[in-house]
């Protein structure tokens, strides 16, 4: 077993030496490697993007603005980076009311009274990473999973007879028991499902995102998690995911491989949520720039409870704060999808599609092979522990009739291939 594999033998206790490694990175920085060196087989990319946006971050002082930088954003027919910046500042708070009413606005301009719903399926719960805050990281003691083909079809079966169209493969971060070979049979057996299949995987090489474009993904979303690379470092303790930089430029690498879409989110909570809300956006407004294209989206989960830890929470984080981030999002971004996941409460989650989310998740389960179980209650005798808490369990059924009563208009895909 490699040094960055170490996997529970069992359900009941890390291996000694498994464990005083784990003590060893959380109490000595210096057993931990370089976040921002590339491994040997990472590909680097001659981009400027990451520069940019985390000399803007650097620069951002949330404090500095006042009500009337605020007033001037809501002013401007169009937002800049400068009015962005004081829209997530604490200034803006007094005025989210009129901030919601602006993002309602551009909402209904660009995406009408549409809102498109899909699921995710988590097919393996194998993880090389040492994440302090994630349930899937590999010293947490949680059942551990691989779906099989044929496990992943009849998963994708009975997702697929509830009516969902567009489906989230997902797998915890192992290029070991999760390799792009697997991946890539999951995008094939899924394409004959769905109408629309994206991937929330470990992040990859140019040629890898290129190869499961042909298999038949078509987006990809990478949560870079927190921008603040000090923060980052104190967080990703281990594994690949511990790479800043390559991490950071997955959604390029994607787009260079032939992905339609890529996605983007900061995890709320895991460091100053204004200065990575900032980042997050212009992530995405430099490669936008760079990229016209491609369709861009965003989400904006808050952290949650996970197994054997109950007391995560992203404290400093509330709903007020979170719909100030969203509508800022909307207004900046006009064009760019935004998601709201099931880690947010029904109640805020539809009222949120009425302002500024355009996507919104449903029939959800973060766990590994338990479908059956979740949506036809038969008892699944060997599932995965799930990654996090959701807090929205809605169906789709559910979901698609609690937005027609909204007045909105739900969409299960509007792609076709010909």
């Amino acid at each position: 077993m490699g040094e960055d594999a170490e996997y529970f033998v069992d359900s009941a206790c890390l291996r000694g030496a498994a464990l005083e490694k784990k003590h060893r990175l959380e109490s000595d920085p210096a057993s931990r490697t370089d976040a921002m060196e590339y491994a040997p087989d990472m590909e680097q990319i001659d981009s400027d993007v990451r520069e940019k946006v985390l000399t803007a971050m650097e620069d951002y002082d949330p404090a500095a603005y006042c009500a009337a930088d605020v007033e001037r954003a809501l002013a401007h027919e169009t937002c800049g980076v400068e009015d962005l910046a004081a829209l997530f500042s604490p200034a803006a708070a007094p005025f989210l009311e009129r901030m919601a009413k602006r993002a309602q606005r551009e909402t209904g301009r660009h995406f009408g009274n549409t809102v498109y719903v899909f699921t995710p399926l988590y097919i393996a719960n194998y993880c090389d990473n040492y994440c302090v805050y994630c349930g899937f990281n590999r010293y947490n003691d949680i059942v551990r999973r691989r779906l099989e083909m044929v496990e992943i079809a009849r998963e994708m079966e009975i997702i697929a007879a509830s009516g969902i169209e567009e489906i989230l493969i997902l797998t915890g971060e192992s290029p070991v028991k999760s390799d792009i070979s697997y991946i890539g049979a999951a995008c094939r057996l899924a394409r004959q499902y769905f109408r629309s299949v994206g991937l929330e995987i470990y992040p990859v090489n140019t040629a890898d995102y290129r190869y499961l474009h042909e298999c038949g993904a078509d987006y990809v979303t990478v949560f870079q998690e927190t921008y603040d690379t000090a923060r980052y470092e104190e967080l990703h303790l281990a594994g690949r995911k511990r790479v800043f930089p390559y991490r950071f430029e997955a959604q390029e690498r994607a787009i260079l491989g032939g992905m339609r879409g890529v996605g983007f989110s900061a995890l709320l909570g895991l460091s100053d949520f204004r200065r990575d809300a900032l980042a997050t956006a212009l992530h995405v407004y430099f490669l936008q720039r760079k990229y016209p294209h491609v369709e861009y989206s965003l989400s904006c989960p808050r952290l949650r409870p996970i197994v054997n830890n109950a007391n995560i929470h992203a404290h400093d984080v509330h709903e007020k704060e979170l719909c100030q981030v969203l509508c800022a999002y909307r207004i900046f971004l006009p064009y760019v999808g935004i998601t709201v996941s099931s880690r947010e409460s029904a109640s805020f989650r539809d009222g949120i599609v009425k302002i500024a989310a355009t996507k919104v998740s449903a029939g959800v389960s973060t766990g590994i092979g338990d479908h059956e179980e979740k949506y036809e209650g038969k008892k699944a005798l060997a599932a995965g522990d799930e990654q996090f808490e959701i807090a929205d369990a809605r169906s789709l059924a559910e979901m698609y009739a609690g937005l027609s009563r909204g007045g909105l208009q739900p969409v299960l895909n509007d792609y076709v291939y010909v």
